[in-house]
Formats: C-alpha cells, structure tokens, sequence
C-alpha cells in the first residue's frame, strides 16, 4: 500500500532506479556500514504484489472533468493515475502502437521486461485511464481540439529525442541511442551486429547500449566518455554491469574530428593526449531533448511558449 499510495509505477521504479544516489543516500545506515537495499525491496514487494493480484487503489467517484495526457511514458502514465483516482476521466494520447513511452521502446528488455511494463499499465487502464493508440497530435488531432473537449490538457512527451553531434551530420556510420535501443527491442534483439562498435556517452543510455551490444554478441565494444571516472553520469551498478560484459571504457576524452570511414579522433580534457578510433557503427550517447513535431508549440528548459509571448511553466 505504501508503495502504490507514493508511486503508480512502483514495480518499474524497482528495477530502473538509480536508488543508490536518491533514496538509499537517506538511509540513516549510509553513515554507518551500507544502506538498505531499497530497490530490491520494492521489487520483492511489487512481485508478491502481482502474483496474489493485490489492488489496493481506490478511485473517487466521477467529478465530471475530462482530462487529456499527451504521451504514455512515466510521466503521462502516472499523472493519468492520479487524476483517475481523484475522480478525472482521464485519456491519454500516443503516437506509437503501443503505451509505455521510453519505458516500453528505450530501456532494455534485461532491465525492464516488456510484461512488467504491460502489467503495470493495465492496472491504470483498469482506473478507468483511455489510451488512444496511433494518434499523432498534429496530424490526427490537433492541440485546439484537445484543449476545446477538454477541461485541462497535460503534455508529457519526455525527452526522447537523442541529441546529435554536428560532427557527425550526416553520417551513414552513425546511429543515436534511442534510436538504436528502440530498434532493438522492437524487433526483439534479431538486428545486424558489427565486429567492432564505438559508443560516445557515458549515461545510463549509454551503458544500456553498451551491454546490450555485449549481450547481442558484439565481440569489441568500445565506450569513449567525456566525464572521468570520478565524475561519471551513470549508475554504479549500471556501470559495474558493462564492466563484467567486457566493455572497454575510455574516460575523459572529447571527441574532435570524425570521417565518413567511422574514424574519430579524441583529445584528453585535461592530460595532453590523444586518441584515433576506427569502427564499423558509432552510436551516439550523448543526451536527449524534446520534440514538439505537431503540438505547435515552443518548449525550452521546462517552459513552454505558448501563443507568441504567453510562458507558461511546465513540468515535461
């Protein structure tokens, strides 16, 4: 119940969390010995949870206001629960065929298993929470109408749109993350794996990429990451998890030059050296971003233009 009351995709947060840096750092025993594994807790807890079919959630009786969510990622997903069970009718909108957002087509298949993510959007379709599949804001509805049949409209698109060098512009050698990380669980791991591929970032994307390369059967993984080990992005456990598939990590260096023929020359942020790497596939790490297409709207650091000069604070 604790669980449930506090977060609508606690079997997800289970497994995806980077717990050691967020809650774990308040464990009153860090400053003791370890802290309490509070991940692997809530994991056990959502299990026995599904197993014996627990639903503890309670909706509130129809207030008669409607509410549309744009995007069926964490963000959609959990303010579609809420409201559902504060009595809102609540429809959310999704371009793909299938709910989930990032959580579905983004994080890897042995981190998140798609059925995990399935059940945990059942039980909010089961709040009484509509998903309409297949429909692109822009294209199949636009923001007015939404925002006309609607008492309030909600954007939670996310960032998942992969961030591109210009560098690496046009570049036949080059894939982002995302995109890559998408291809490969929408097809169930059956893709083309290079001999040798460069991975540039040094995230949790990343070493989701990293591993899965490892995990497909790439036999020469090589991650090149701007910040040094001291200073790293990613999770310890993420990390220690690419480490032990036999990922070779390479930290602080910055990417200076490329060529059509997959080469791409590094310079050291602080130390005078410097490094060439040949591959057969560069894949980009390197952040994300949002992507309005179609919402007709401009989106920066959080705020959203609406109108010509109208800021409206947001949370996407």
């Amino acid at each position: 119940e604790t669980v449930r009351i506090n977060n609508a995709l606690g079997a997800i947060c289970a497994r995806v969390c980077p717990t050691e840096r967020y809650c774990q750092e308040g464990c009153s025993r860090s400053g003791i010995d370890k802290p309490i594994d509070i991940g692997r807790i809530q994991r056990y807890i959502t299990d026995y949870e599904a197993t014996t079919k627990m639903d503890i959630w309670e909706t509130k009786p129809l207030n008669g206001k409607k509410i549309a969510v744009i995007g069926s990622g964490p963000s959609g997903l959990t303010v579609a629960a809420e409201l559902a069970m504060e009595g809102y009718q609540v429809t959310i909108y999704e371009k793909d065929a299938k709910a989930g957002g990032y959580l579905r087509y983004g994080i890897p298949e042995y981190r998140l298993p798609t059925s995990v993510v399935d059940q945990e959007i059942k039980r909010i379709v089961n709040l009484g929470v509509e998903i309409a599949l297949n429909t692109r804001i822009g294209s199949d509805i636009t923001l007015k109408d939404l925002q006309k049949d609607n008492d309030a409209v909600i954007i939670a698109i996310g960032a998942s749109q992969g961030k591109m060098l210009p560098m690496f512009e046009n570049n036949r050698k080059v894939k982002l993350a995302v995109d890559w990380l998408k291809q490969v669980k929408s097809r169930r791991g059956k893709v083309k794996i290079p001999e040798n591929v460069l991975v540039i970032g040094g995230g949790d994307v990343a070493m989701d990429t990293v591993t899965t390369l490892k995990l497909l059967g790439c036999p020469h993984v090589t991650d090149v990451v701007y910040e040094q080990f001291s200073e790293f992005r990613a999770s310890k456990k993420e990390l220690l998890g690419a480490q032990e598939q036999g990922v070779t990590i390479i930290d602080g260096y910055v990417p200076t030059a490329t060529s059509r023929g997959g080469i791409v020359k590094f310079k050291h942020r602080v130390i005078p050296s410097e490094l060439k790497i040949k591959a057969d596939l560069i894949i980009l790490a390197v952040g994300q971003q949002v992507d309005p297409a179609g919402l007709g709207l401009q989106i920066e650091r959080g705020e959203v233009k609406i109108e010509g000069n109208h800021i409206q604070d947001s949370n996407i």
